[in-house]
């Protein structure tokens, strides 16, 4: 049954839909049903939630699990409507016309931090047979709706009918201690975008009342039973892409956290670790999800390392004594970074050194795709323990902070600003004698250089803009000297375990000796450049 009416629509405006989208003439303040009748319902929510996927050979076992005696099932049909430009999408915005049982509701999303939360304001609409009108108007007065008007300018009237969802949601809440209830939805349907179908099968997790930090503790326990994996992804991104005909997204770079002196340690170190294990996850969710690209695990990684070097760095500004699971994260933070590693130095290989090898006139190394022997990105993120290791996380995050009995924290800028000084002094002293170095010293350099960095992203709201980026020109070329230099050290590795049974690799390390010395000269260079930057 097709939820589009487009025999309610002006003659002038009707058209096929063409790539996935059926336009339809959306007036500024008009409604279909008389203002006489129109009783409207508006809610503005918080909506704290998680989504996980579903394998296969869980679904029956999910579905039986969530469909208890006070379980209860209903048929979501909705429209999402954007611009031909994408105006909406690109603000971060979803805007849906949905059919909930005998209802109408219109929805309005907003942009959220990434994790769990996200900005709603909902309209149930009055009664109606026929697909009513999106009706800007509705959500004027509100935060969400002045996103709404600022990322549409006079365009509202060109939205249209992207793509739509057929689901079925089976629904019950559970009730935990404290008076906290959290909702749970298993939702099973498609989406679809023109000629496109795209399968959905997930479960979801939903504050009603309480503590957010019960939601990711909750599904955590669903994890370990069920092997379900976190998605960050909404439906509303997932069928957007399917609209569009693309497969993934963009890999997803740091975002650095609104950090501001009068922020508690405390609060400062939540939003440092939030803003980097978003990077994580967004990047994450698409290798999980439908293998992503050489750039996702890339960045996946990136994200990864700027937790374990917050955790290491700036654990203090959660006060007195460290939270013990901190330590725990981090060893499971570098466990999997090293699991991930395998593939990405596999990526570097294929991607970089090889091409410019057989320009070099070198010969066929077959033996090179087998070599790593590395895991399958996705298969690693899909895994229970690396999925609880992001709840437990999340738990922490999302939870009252703890006073009683904790030291204070000192001061967030004396803190930070220390903690970079300390990092860039170190990389300057060790970074003069880099040339005499070992390469297991060498290695050390970069991870302190890393560090130094990615410490300087973190809190970069906290000083002078073009201070920082001063810094930033500096830090990234010489990331990238010694990340090259680093790519020479594994190729060589590599090539001298495969000497006995691939006599032509003696090839390779000729070239890759005579490269090293440039190499070499590259990284001291760009250290020198680092040790002579100004004290923040």
């Amino acid at each position: 049954m097709s939820l589009v009416n487009e025999a309610r629509l002006p003659a002038a405006r009707r058209r096929r839909p063409r790539c996935g989208m059926t336009w339809a003439r959306v007036p500024r303040h008009g409604i279909l049903l008389g203002a006489a009748q129109a009783r409207w319902q508006k809610r503005a929510m918080h909506e704290i939630e998680l989504k996980f996927q579903v394998p296969a050979a869980q679904r029956v076992a999910v579905r039986r699990a969530v469909a208890t005696a006070s379980a209860s099932t209903i048929r979501l049909q909705a429209l999402y409507v954007d611009t031909p430009d994408r105006r909406l999408a690109a603000a971060g915005l979803a805007l849906r016309l949905r059919k909930e049982g005998a209802r109408w509701v219109q929805t309005l999303k907003g942009p959220g931090d990434g994790l769990m939360h996200r900005l709603e304001h909902e309209v149930v609409l009055p009664r109606s047979r026929t697909v009513p009108t999106i009706d800007l108007a509705l959500h004027a007065g509100s935060a969400l709706g002045s996103l709404l008007a600022r990322a549409l300018g006079d365009s509202g009237s060109m939205l249209g009918v992207v793509f739509s969802t057929d689901i079925r949601r089976n629904q019950r809440s559970i009730r935990l201690s404290g008076g906290t209830a959290v909702e749970l939805a298993f939702d099973e349907g498609k989406i679809r975008a023109g000629d496109s179908r795209l399968a959905v099968c997930e479960l979801a997790f939903e504050l009603i009342r309480g503590m957010p930090s019960a939601v990711p503790a909750l599904a955590s326990r669903w994890v370990a039973r069920h092997g379900l994996w976190l998605d960050v992804r909404s439906k509303a991104e997932r069928g957007e892409r399917l609209a569009r005909g693309l497969s993934t997204s963009a890999a997803a770079k740091f975002s650095p956290p609104a950090l501001h002196p009068a922020m508690s340690g405390d609060q400062a170190l939540r939003a440092m670790l939030g803003a980097a294990l978003n990077q994580v996850l967004a990047n994450a969710s698409e290798l999980a999800g439908n293998g992503g690209s050489v750039e996702h695990l890339h960045q996946c990684r990136v994200g990864l390392r700027r937790l374990r070097c917050v955790l290491r760095d700036f654990a203090a500004l959660a006060g007195e004594p460290v939270p013990a699971d901190f330590a725990d994260w981090s060893e499971r933070l570098a466990q999997l970074f090293d699991r991930l590693g395998r593939a990405r130095d596999q990526d570097a290989l294929c991607e970089t050194l090889l091409p410019a090898l057989q320009a070099a006139g070198a010969p066929h190394f077959e033996f090179l795709p087998e070599s790593v022997g590395s895991e399958e990105p996705g298969a690693m993120l899909r895994e229970a323990g690396c999925n609880r290791l992001w709840l437990d996380m999340l738990v922490w995050l999302n939870a009252p902070p703890l006073q009683e009995g904790v030291a204070s924290a000192p001061p967030l800028v004396a803190t930070a600003r220390a903690t970079l000084r300390r990092l860039q002094r170190q990389v300057a002293t060790r970074g003069a004698r880099f040339a005499s170095l070992d390469e297991v010293a060498q290695h050390r350099v970069r991870k302190r250089l890393k560090r130094l960095r990615y410490g300087l992203d973190a809190c970069a709201a906290l000083f002078a803009r073009k201070a920082m980026q001063r810094r930033l020109a500096v830090l990234s070329p010489a990331q990238d000297a010694l990340g090259n230099y680093n790519n020479l050290l594994m190729a060589k590795a590599l090539f001298e375990s495969r000497l006995a049974g691939h006599p032509q690799a003696w090839f390779a390390l000729g070239w890759l000796a005579a490269q090293r010395e440039g190499a070499v000269r590259a990284c001291v260079k760009s250290l020198a450049r680092v040790a002579r930057l100004p004290r923040l």
